[in-house]
């Protein structure tokens, strides 16, 4: 790379339910990142999977939003149609995307893709195959954190607290509700939350209190989703930690949100201003330390790199401190709680960016420390 400025990928937009989270997250990294030290190359994706590359993609994405997902108009085609190819061959370490005219040069990428065909291992796959280096989570880390079935699996394993939670096909709801809605009831008390297993942003999530509520929020939670996770409920307090590092993880101060509603759903995390945070939360010494120790101990579980924002609750009748999710690509505005987080830790906005960037390119460069081929005639 020389003395040249490092030329970094921000992707976003992306086919899922947290599209415009994505946008508002690149626009806050795309005015932050360091002009001396970098190069900007936003690349947009579409609401129907169409990869955006020069002129202005941001404002393509955004002057898309009110408009029908099936768009047929434009000079920028479906990646998978031959004569415009989205993978084209190029010289080690550079990205393989393409223009309708020229390849994208990049030294890296950062995706800011909040949610599936983002944040669940489907892009980090097309990155290693491609050989560059890119921002966060690996493929295996990416995919348990969406999952937060198998993440709840795999924390447990590890020992960590969780709450009692259910997970349900949206094959299995459909063909026999009362019998879900039974066994849900059977292990769970009321309150139960529901939510799709692979989204985030709280989209889709809901509080039920008995059992029509319970089938309202499970028919909810499958409209995004053909995995529901049923949790059980308690009186808690909503805590997150920002993590940070490879092998060597470090945690932020803890947060605290105190939701303008019932609990922190989408439209407090996005559409009105009454949601608190508290940063950092009103925590005990032991209790803070407690909390991040439990964040870089979940980060670790699942093989995390780069970034994450833990989240617990800490039970306000029995002090009890449950995990809760760990999100890869969190909420990455300059007032989402995980850059926040890390300011009042004093890593400011756009430092932090640069953190993330030599993470990615040191992980890459232990990764290619790694033999990808073997030869048989050291076999003994």
């Amino acid at each position: 790379m020389g003395n040249q400025r490092i030329r970094v990928g921000i992707v976003f937009g992306g086919r899922s339910g947290e599209h415009e989270v994505s946008l508002s997250s690149a626009q806050g990294i795309i005015r932050a990142v360091d002009e001396n030290k970098y190069e900007v190359v936003p690349i947009g994706i579409t609401k129907d999977g169409r990869w955006i590359a020069g002129g202005d993609p941001m404002q393509k994405l955004r002057a898309e939003a009110g408009q029908s997902e099936a768009l047929t108009s434009s000079s920028e085609r479906a990646p998978t149609e031959a004569s415009d190819p989205l993978l084209a061959p190029l010289e080690p370490r550079r990205a393989p995307f393409t223009t309708p005219h020229s390849p994208l040069d990049l030294d890296v990428v950062f995706p800011v893709l909040h949610g599936p065909f983002g944040e669940d291992g489907t892009v980090q796959g097309l990155f290693e195959l491609a050989g560059i280096p890119y921002v966060g989570a690996g493929v295996t880390a990416s995919a348990v954190g969406m999952d937060k079935a198998v993440m709840k699996d795999v924390i447990q394993a590890h020992g960590l607290p969780t709450l009692d939670y259910r997970v349900v096909k949206r094959a299995t709801w459909e063909a026999d509700p009362d019998g879900v809605m039974a066994e849900i009831e059977a292990g769970l008390p009321y309150p139960v939350f529901t939510k799709p297993a692979n989204l985030g942003s709280s989209v889709g999530i809901s509080k039920c209190r008995d059992r029509t509520e319970l089938h309202a929020g499970l028919t909810e939670a499958a409209r995004f989703d053909r995995k529901v996770l049923a949790e059980r409920g308690v009186n808690g307090r909503e805590i997150e930690v920002s993590v940070l590092g490879n092998d060597d993880p470090i945690a932020s101060v803890p947060g605290e949100i105190v939701p303008s509603r019932e609990f922190y759903s989408y439209a407090a995390k996005y559409l009105d201003d009454a949601s608190e945070l508290l940063i950092p939360a009103p925590l005990s010494a032991e209790g803070t330390a407690q909390v991040q120790e439990l964040a870089i101990a979940a980060y670790t579980a699942i093989d995390c790199a780069g970034m994450a924002r833990c989240d617990f609750l800490l039970d306000r009748d029995g002090g009890e401190l449950y995990f809760n999710e760990l999100n890869t690509i969190p909420g990455f505005t300059p007032i989402s709680m995980y850059p926040k987080l890390w300011k009042a830790s004093g890593i400011p906005y756009s430092e932090l960016i640069d953190r993330l960037i030599q993470l990615a390119l040191e992980r890459h460069a232990d990764k290619q420390r790694s033999k990808t081929s073997f030869d048989v005639s050291e076999a003994k």
